[in-house]
C-alpha cells in the first residue's frame, strides 16, 4: 500500500493523500505537575501552537474543553460514530488526574485562531518511573467524517496505533508497555501496531475489521457498509412501491445497542477504578467480586489456583484435572446465608474435564452456556458430595471468564444471572473476556507482591537467630522491623552466643545497603561472628578479624558492628564498636540513662584500621539497649535528636523486658520518615550471686579427682540440687581425670556456676582440645566425653589464653 513519499504531508484518506482508514494523531505527553512534556508535529497541526509554546504549559490551557461533538444528521454517514457522544468520562477528568485508568472519548476544544477542533481522543495513565503521566491521543474529527466519502471500507472499531520512528522519544518503550496500559492486548498484538505503522514515520490512527486489537474498549461501532446496504435497499423497495419492513428503516435497533455498548463502557471503566486499590491478595480478591454484581451479574463466584492463595509459585502448563482450585469468594444478590452452607468459601477441589470450568481453565477462553439446564446441573452438582447444588444453579444464566495474566490462568469467574434476568449474551461475552483480563492482571500484581513478600520474610526470618530470652546472668529482648521500601530485605542483624565462664556475647550489626545481596552479607558477617565468638576471642581481635574477613569477600563489603561481652560474675561489660552507633546503659539504681561512650572505629571492610575496646563496670538490673541506626535516623533531622529520644524511651519503667522494647518501638517509630531497617537488641544484666558461684584448686595429684567428687556433692545438696548430684559427680570424675592427666605445670580449676541451669567448668593449661571419639567394647580410652554427651544438657570446648576448658550444663531450677 502507497503511503506518500513526503514525510511533512500527513497521509490523508483522499487522492494522493495516503493510505485509506488511516489518519495522522496528536500526540501530548502530560507530566505529574499538569504541564506539557511533549507537543508532536500532529499536535501542532490539529491545535496550531508551536512546540515552544506548548512545552512546559499548562496541559488545560492548552487543551480547553468546550463541549462534545454535535450530532450529525443522516445526510452524512458520520451517524456511525454518534455511539461516541458521551462514552466514558470526559477529557478534562483525565488531563487533570482524576482518572487513573484508560478512557477515551469525543471533544469540541476552543484554540487559537480557530473556532473550534472537534475530536476524538484516547488518553493512557502512565504508571512507573519518569516524571510522565499521561499519554494523549487525538485525531481530527472532520477528517474522520470525510473519510466516509473515500472508501466503503468496513470496519468494526477504530484504535490509535504508535509508529517507532515518531518525535516521540518513548514510542519504543510505550509499544512494549501497551498490554501493561491495556490489560487485553498481548505483546504479539501490540508488535503488530508497532509493525504496519513503521513506514508512515508518526503515529496513525487504524480501522480494524477483523483483528481484535482491544487499545480501546471495544466500542461496538457498526459496519457502515451494512447500513448503507439497507438504505440502497430500502430505497428500491420504496421505488417499487412495496412497504419497506421496519428492519430496513428502523434504526432504532441501532441506537439501543450504542445505549448498550455505551453502558457497557460505562461499567469497565467504573470496575476499573474500583479494582486494584491495594496489593493485598485477599482484599483485590474482594474488590474484584463485588464490582461486578448485581450490575452485571446476580452471583459470582471466584476461584484461584491452589499455589495462588498460599503465595507460591506453580508449574508451567495447562491445568489439569488434578489442579485444586480455592473458592476465595462469593458475592450474591439472594437472600442471606442461602449459599454459604452448600458453597463455603475456603473450600477447595478439583474440577472434572466434562464441566465448563475445566474448558474455560484450559483453554483459557470465556464459556457461555445461555440456560443450565437440568441435566448439565445434575453434572455439576455431581462434584459436590453430600449437597445438592441444583436449585442454585438449574435454569440459570452462566458465564465462565478465566482470569489470567501473562498468558497463564491464575483462576475463574463463574457469573450467574437468575432465570427472570435476561441471558448472558455474546457482548456480555465480551465484557466479561474484558473485565476478567482487567481483573487478573490486577490479581496478578497483588499475587507478585504477596509471592516477594513471602519470600522477603521467609529469607529475612532465616538469617535472623532465635534467641532464648534468658542466658546465664541476664534477660534479652529483641526486635526486628523491616523496612517500608519494597523489597524489605535487608543487612541489619542481631545476635547473642554463649561464651565460657557464664558469659554472653551481645552483637548487633548493619550492612550498608538493602536487597538481598546486603542479606547474604549479613548472613556471612553473621556467621563469622558467630565462630569467632566461640572461640573467645577478645571483642578489639574479633572485630579486626572480621574486618580482615570482609575485605577477602571483596570490595563493597561494608558493614557496622558493635560487639559486646557481659561477664555476669565479674558484673563487667567489655565492648568494642565499629563504626556503629553507641549503645545505651541504663542505670537501675536511679533510672538514669547515658549513651556509652566508645571508641567509635571504622566500618567493617574499610581496612587497616585499628580497633579498640572498653571495660564499663555494671550493677544488677541495669539495661543494655543496642540498635541500628534505621531507628534514630529520620530524614531531614539530625541524629542527636533520635539518640536523644533513644536514652529518654529506654529508661522509661517497664514491666517487661519486651514492654521496654515497645516502649522504645513506640517512642521512635512513629515519627514518621523512616523507610530503613530496625534492629533492636536490649538486655537485662542481673547477674551471679557470689553464693551462687562455687570454685576450687586442684593439685595435680589424681588423689585430687575424689575430692572434686565430695566437693561438688555437698555443693549441690547446700544448694537445693541433690537430684543433680550422681550425673554431676561422674561427669566432674571424668573431666577432672582428663584434666590432669594432661596438665603441664598449673592446678585445674574446677567452678560450678547455679543460675538457671547448673554450669560446671574444668580448666587446664594444655592447648589441645578434647575430641569426642567412638569408645569401643574394652577400650581404655574415649569413654570420658561420651558419657558427658549422654548425660548433659549441653556441652562443650574452648580455648583460653592459658589453656582451655571443658563445661557441662544440666538444667535446673531455683530454690
Amino acid at each position: 500500500m502507497d503511503h506518500g513519499s513526503e514525510r511533512d504531508t500527513p497521509p490523508g484518506l483522499g487522492a494522493g493523500e495516503g493510505a485509506p482508514g488511516r489518519i495522522p494523531l496528536a500526540v501530548v505527553v502530560v507530566d505529574r505537575d499538569g504541564r506539557v512534556s511533549h507537543w508532536s508535529t500532529g499536535a501542532r497541526r490539529l491545535f496550531g501552537a508551536a512546540r515552544e509554546q506548548a512545552i512546559g504549559h499548562p496541559v488545560l490551557d492548552l487543551l480547553p474543553v468546550s463541549g462534545a461533538l454535535p450530532e450529525y444528521d443522516e445526510i452524512t454517514p458520520y451517524g456511525a460514530y454518534a455511539a461516541y457522544d458521551g462514552l466514558g468520562p470526559d477529557l478534562e477528568s483525565s488531563l487533570d488526574g482524576r482518572l487513573n485508568f484508560p478512557a477515551a472519548g469525543r471533544a469540541r476544544l476552543t484554540v487559537p485562531d480557530r473556532d473550534r477542533v472537534d475530536v476524538l481522543w484516547w488518553a493512557y495513565p502512565l504508571v512507573g518511573p519518569g516524571e510522565e503521566r499521561l499519554l494523549v491521543l487525538a485525531a481530527d474529527a472532520e477528517r474522520l467524517r470525510r473519510s466516509e466519502h473515500a472508501e466503503d471500507v468496513a470496519f468494526e472499531r477504530i484504535a490509535p496505533g504508535f509508529a517507532l520512528h515518531t518525535d516521540f522519544p518513548g514510542a519504543e518503550e510505550l509499544a512494549r508497555r501497551l498490554p501493561e496500559i491495556l490489560p487485553s492486548m498481548s505483546v504479539d498484538e501490540s508488535a503488530r501496531i508497532v509493525a504496519q505503522v513503521l513506514e508512515l514515520g508518526y503515529p496513525i490512527l487504524e480501522f480494524s475489521q477483523n483483528d481484535r486489537v482491544p487499545v480501546t474498549p471495544d466500542w461496538g461501532v457498526a459496519r457502515r457498509t451494512e447500513r448503507k446496504a439497507r438504505r440502497e435497499h430500502a430505497a428500491r423497495v420504496a421505488a417499487q412501491g412495496l412497504p419497506v419492513p421496519a428492519d430496513l428503516t428502523d434504526d432504532e435497533g441501532e441506537d439501543l445497542e450504542y445505549a448498550a455498548v455505551r453502558e457497557r463502557l460505562e461499567f469497565l471503566n467504573e470496575v476499573s477504578g474500583r479494582i486494584g486499590t491495594s496489593l493485598d491478595l485477599s482484599r483485590t480478591i474482594v474488590e474484584v467480586s463485588r464490582a461486578v454484581v448485581p450490575r452485571f451479574t446476580d452471583v459470582a463466584g471466584t476461584y484461584l489456583r491452589e499455589q495462588v492463595v498460599a503465595g507460591e509459585g506453580f508449574p508451567d502448563g495447562v491445568p489439569d484435572t488434578t489442579t485444586m482450585w480455592h473458592r476465595v469468594a462469593l458475592e450474591h444478590t439472594d437472600e442471606p446465608g442461602r449459599w454459604d452452607d452448600v458453597v463455603p468459601v475456603g473450600e477447595a477441589m478439583p474440577f472434572p474435564a466434562h464441566t465448563p470450568f475445566f474448558q474455560c481453565m484450559t483453554s483459557g477462553e470465556p464459556v457461555l452456556v445461555p440456560r443450565i439446564s437440568v441435566e448439565m446441573g445434575h453434572a455439576i452438582a455431581s462434584q459436590f458430595e453430600k449437597r445438592d447444588i441444583r436449585p442454585l444453579i438449574t435454569g440459570r444464566s452462566m458465564l465462565v471468564v478465566p482470569l489470567k495474566a501473562r498468558q497463564v490462568v491464575l483462576g475463574f469467574m463463574i457469573l450467574l444471572r437468575h432465570p427472570e434476568r435476561e441471558m448472558f449474551n455474546d457482548m456480555d461475552r465480551v465484557t466479561g473476556a474484558e473485565l476478567a483480563a482487567r481483573a487478573g492482571l490486577v490479581l496478578d500484581n497483588a499475587r507478585m507482591y504477596t509471592f516477594q513478600e513471602s519470600v522477603a520474610e521467609t529469607l529475612q526470618d532465616s538469617m535472623l537467630p532465635h534467641i532464648p530470652p534468658r542466658m546465664a546472668g541476664c534477660d534479652i529482648a529483641t526486635r526486628y522491623l523491616p523496612g517500608t521500601l519494597l523489597g524489605r530485605v535487608g543487612g541489619d542483624w542481631f545476635d547473642s552466643v554463649k561464651l565460657p565462664g557464664a558469659r554472653t556475647a551481645l552483637v548487633v550489626g548493619d550492612v550498608m545497603g538493602h536487597g538481598l545481596n546486603s542479606a547474604a552479607m549479613m548472613g556471612q558477617l553473621r556467621t563469622a561472628v558467630q565462630t569467632m565468638a566461640a572461640l573467645d576471642l577478645p571483642p578489639a581481635q574479633l572485630l579486626r578479624n572480621l574486618d580482615d574477613l570482609a575485605q577477602r569477600l571483596g570490595d563493597g563489603y561494608l558493614a557496622t558492628c558493635l560487639y559486646a561481652v557481659y561477664d555476669p560474675i565479674e558484673s563487667e561489660l567489655h565492648l568494642a564498636n565499629a563504626g556503629h552507633i553507641p549503645p545505651v546503659l541504663v542505670r537501675a539504681v536511679d533510672g538514669r540513662s547515658e549513651l556509652l561512650d566508645l571508641p567509635t572505629g571504622a566500618p567493617i571492610g574499610v581496612g587497616g584500621v585499628a580497633f579498640e575496646s572498653l571495660r564499663v563496670r555494671v550493677a544488677p538490673g541495669d539495661r543494655l539497649v543496642m540498635c541500628t541506626d534505621g531507628l534514630v535516623e529520620m530524614r531531614g533531622e539530625d541524629i542527636g535528636v533520635g539518640l536523644a529520644t533513644l536514652c529518654e524511651s529506654a529508661a522509661h519503667p517497664a514491666a517487661s523486658m519486651d514492654d521496654a522494647c515497645d516502649t522504645v518501638i513506640r517512642a521512635l517509630n512513629t515519627r514518621g520518615g523512616r523507610k530503613d531497617d530496625v534492629a533492636l537488641l536490649m538486655a537485662r544484666l542481673n547477674g551471679i550471686e557470689p553464693d551462687d558461684v562455687a570454685e576450687w584448686r586442684l593439685a595435680l595429684d589424681p588423689a585430687e579427682v575424689r575430692r572434686a567428687r565430695a566437693a561438688v556433692r555437698e555443693q549441690l545438696h547446700d544448694w537445693g540440687l541433690a537430684r543433680l548430684a550422681d550425673p554431676t559427680e561422674l561427669m566432674v570424675s571424668e573431666l577432672v581425670t582428663n584434666a590432669l592427666r594432661h596438665s603441664h605445670s598449673r592446678p585445674v580449676q574446677l567452678r560450678l556456676i547455679h543460675g538457671e541451669n547448673l554450669l560446671c567448668e574444668v580448666d587446664d593449661d594444655d592447648h589441645a582440645l578434647p575430641t569426642l571419639l567412638s569408645a569401643e567394647p574394652g577400650a581404655a580410652a574415649g569413654r570420658g566425653l561420651r558419657v558427658v554427651s549422654t548425660l548433659a544438657r549441653e556441652w562443650g570446648t574452648s580455648r583460653t589464653a592459658a589453656g582451655k576448658t571443658v563445661w557441662f550444663e544440666l538444667t535446673s531450677r531455683r530454690r
